[in-house]
């Protein structure tokens, strides 16, 4: 086996085929993006430039790895700054809550609200490391498709108490209510409810303290060329706008795939870095699938959905932290609303991102860049995005001039949005989920799409959907997991690592 395909171009696909140079492969990517990133495309209007995709950068190492697999050094294709705060907590009553820098300053900042809760943060930090000696640690790369596998792991995970939710966790060490929304929030990084979401979600915490949080100049879009950069230092061929309509099987062996236009094209190995759902019910036979794949792709909950809106301004917001995080008055109802409700809540939540807090790139002088990300249901709820994705941008807009942003109905230029619509319509993402499957405990380890197909053999899945989850950290070490699972390539003349 030489030849390998990877069907789409997102961070696991990236990684994927990076890996399977080092093996010894002749790899070539598949995209159905006019750019190589996936979800982290780049968008520019009238001088500003925006990141569509993924902003925060934990585990830098993980990045670092794909270089040095090749004999290269990140350093000399991107720069990672780390920030400080990590995020600004900003509360419905105007309350803000730095979160960052050493411990010390997260302590002091704690204290500020509750004094007692400084010592049930350091318990919770303790608690977030034993899960991510785990979690993280041990088995991020590890595979999950033997049941085996998964059954070896219950006693130490019954013993961390991950049946428990990341709420329920939090709630456990930290009494102030504003605190417990502060801590609980990291599963919606990954698409996840933290009222639902397993606790294992829990070893973000500690994720975040041993690396602390980065962001690559020149935005995610500035880390994409820098891997599209070493990926044509090593001949990996790349090929856009080009959309897999099929998974080709042959013998119960992936062979290649079949575009949208007809052609095929061979390979003796398949990686698809695509939504695992969307993969099950559209790409592949449903003969060529296990029965549990069939129940996964029909029954798997998904993740919520997202609007994004993009804008920039005509004068500069100081104040603005990098990250930002407006906690809207209702917090467990919204999320339930949002996750389970048919229809669009009347409040929100918001994640508010300022690039030119950190990289003054993005933004003519005297100007800012933002994105403002609100949660909302995915496509399973009955809302007609057309109608409702301009009220929606306009109440953002006044409340962000009312809390965050003065006078920003004066000051904002080149906006537009993305809805779950469009997640569906650029990313094939089912349902137009934002994060694909969501992170709840029965769809976690074994439970989730294995990284080996639950089909044909020679066909990996990485990404969001699959094992180890969603988030950078997640499909970067999908792909490793895709590294245990690929024999080496002996004595391949076409691979000459530089």
């Amino acid at each position: 086996m030489n030849r390998a395909l990877v069907v789409g171009g997102g961070f696991g696909g990236i990684a994927s085929a990076i890996r399977l140079r080092a093996k010894g492969y002749e790899v070539q990517v598949l995209d159905r993006c006019p750019k190589l990133g996936g979800r982290a495309q780049v968008f520019e209007r009238d001088g500003f430039k925006f990141d569509a995709g993924p902003t925060v950068i934990t585990a830098p190492f993980l990045f670092d790895e794909l270089f040095e697999l090749h004999g290269r050094r990140r350093e000399d294709y991107v720069e990672f700054r780390q920030l400080d705060p990590w995020y600004r907590f900003q509360f419905s009553d105007g309350d803000t809550f730095d979160y960052g820098g050493e411990i010390e300053d997260t302590e002091k900042e704690i204290a500020r609200f509750n004094p007692a809760d400084v010592e049930g943060y350091r318990q919770l930090v303790a608690h977030s490391e034993k899960i991510f000696d785990v979690g993280f640690t041990k088995l991020s790369d590890k595979p999950f498709h033997k049941l085996a596998t998964m059954l070896a792991q219950i006693p130490t995970l019954v013993r961390l108490k991950c049946y428990r939710t990341v709420w329920q966790m939090v709630c456990a060490y930290l009494r102030d209510p504003k605190l417990r929304q502060a801590f609980s929030v990291q599963p919606l990084l990954v698409g996840g409810n933290p009222f639902d979401t397993t606790s294992i979600y829990g070893l973000i915490h500690f994720l975040e303290r041993r690396w602390g949080i980065h962001f690559a100049m020149g935005g995610t879009g500035a880390l994409v060329d820098a891997y599209r950069k070493l990926m044509e230092e090593l001949n990996i061929d790349i090929k856009l706008n080009t959309t897999v309509d099929k998974i080709l099987v042959d013998n119960k062996k992936a062979v290649g795939v079949q575009l949208e236009n007809g052609t095929k094209i061979n390979a003796d190995l398949v990686v698809a870095n695509v939504d695992p759902k969307y993969l099950y019910r559209h790409m592949l036979d449903s003969s060529e699938q296990t029965s549990i794949a069939k129940f996964k792709s029909q029954h798997s909950a998904l993740s919520m959905g997202l609007f994004v809106l993009f804008f920039g301004t005509n004068k500069k917001y100081p104040d603005i932290a990098h990250h930002t995080i407006w906690l809207g008055k209702r917090y467990k109802e919204l999320l339930y609303e949002i996750f389970n409700s048919k229809s669009l809540p009347e409040d929100f939540s918001l994640y508010l991102h300022r690039p030119t807090a950190t990289d003054s790139s993005f933004a003519p002088d005297g100007c800012d860049s933002f994105y403002v990300l609100a949660p909302v249901p995915n496509l399973n709820a009955s809302i007609n995005w057309e109608t409702q994705a301009p009220l929606l941008k306009k109440k953002i807009i006044e409340s962000l001039s009312e809390h965050l942003l003065p006078d920003l109905k004066q000051h904002i230029l080149a906006d537009f949005y993305m809805t779950p619509e469009d997640f569906k319509k650029d990313y094939l993402s089912e349902g137009g989920a934002g994060f694909s499957v969501a992170p709840l405990f029965t769809q976690s380890a074994w439970f989730r799409f294995h990284n080996k197909a639950e089909g044909p053999k020679n066909l990996y899945l990485v990404g969001a959907g699959t094992h180890p989850g969603a988030g950078l950290p997640g499909v970067i070490s999908s792909a490793k997991v895709l590294d245990r699972l690929v024999p080496k390539v002996v004595n391949n003349p076409a691979y000459t690592a530089a």
